[in-house]
């Protein structure tokens, strides 16, 4: 059984996942917009996993947007996205950059793609820094 491990910004908050993602989706509902404050949200979804907190349990908040199905969870201290339970129990879902350790599969595809913000095309053309430019 695979195991993953992450935690939120602050490092207060750390989990682990036993379970394989069955699925990786790049998110550009205006739900995921506004709740990363980024073009999309890049999500694992792993139904056969459980999800174990080591650290910090207390400091996650879980807020389901009018219960239309959109759910996030959130460290209290730092706002980093973590991972939460869905379905009843049946479905595992990660934000993929909350994982420490490595992402072990690729995204399978964007979703909601008629919903994508007007700036975001196009971006291979756009100057790429190492770091911050100067």
């Amino acid at each position: 059984m695979n195991q993953h491990k992450g935690s939120c910004l602050c490092g207060k908050v750390t989990f682990e996942v036993r379970g394989d993602f069955q699925s990786f989706y790049l998110c550009h509902c205006r739900f995921c917009r506004k709740d990363t404050g980024s073009a999309h949200a890049a999500n694992l979804f792993a139904p056969s996993a459980t999800l174990h907190w080591l650290t910090g349990e207390h400091l996650v908040k879980t807020f389901d947007y009018q219960v239309s199905g959109h759910i996030k969870s959130f460290c209290k201290e730092c706002g980093s996205a973590l991972p939460n339970v869905q379905q009843d129990g049946s479905l595992v879902v990660v934000p993929a950059g909350c994982l420490d350790s490595e992402v072990p599969i690729r995204p399978n595809a964007h979703i909601f793609a008629a919903d994508k913000a007007n700036w975001d095309h196009d971006l291979q053309h756009i100057h790429v820094f190492d770091g911050l430019p100067e």
